[in-house]
C-alpha cells in the first residue's frame, strides 16, 4: 500500500490564521483579516450616544416651544415632540444597537 501525500489545507478568508486570534479578539472583533470591524463597534457606541443626546436636546427645546405664547411655536413643538423625536431617536440608537451586534461586519 502506498500512502498518498496530501496537500496542507488553505486558509480560508474568515478562518483565522492562529487558533488564538478567535479568542483573543473576540470582544471586539479584532480579526487580523477585518480591521475595520472594530472601528464600526466604537462608532455603534457613539450612534447611540448622539441618538441620547439628540433626544434630549430637541425634547428640551420642544417644551419650551410647547410653553410659547405663540400658536405656531406650539404646533411646531407638538409635531418634534410627537413625530420628529421618536424617528430620529429610535433610528440612532437602532443604527448603533446593530452596529455593536456586529451586523455591519465584512464576514461573507
Amino acid at each position: 500500500m502506498s500512502e498518498r501525500a496530501t496537500a496542507p489545507a488553505r486558509l480560508s478568508v474568515t478562518q483565522p490564521i492562529y487558533p488564538f486570534t478567535r479568542s483573543l479578539f473576540h470582544s471586539f472583533a479584532l480579526s487580523p483579516l477585518h480591521p475595520m470591524n472594530a472601528f464600526k463597534k466604537y462608532l455603534g457606541v457613539i450612534w447611540i450616544l448622539l441618538g441620547l443626546y439628540v433626544g434630549y436636546d430637541r425634547i428640551t427645546d420642544s417644551l419650551t416651544k410647547i410653553g410659547s405664547d405663540k400658536l405656531e411655536d406650539r404646533v411646531f413643538g407638538y409635531v418634534v415632540l410627537l413625530v420628529l423625536v421618536p424617528i430620529v431617536v429610535g433610528g440612532l440608537i437602532l443604527f448603533g444597537k446593530y452596529a455593536l451586534e456586529g451586523e455591519y461586519t465584512d464576514e461573507a
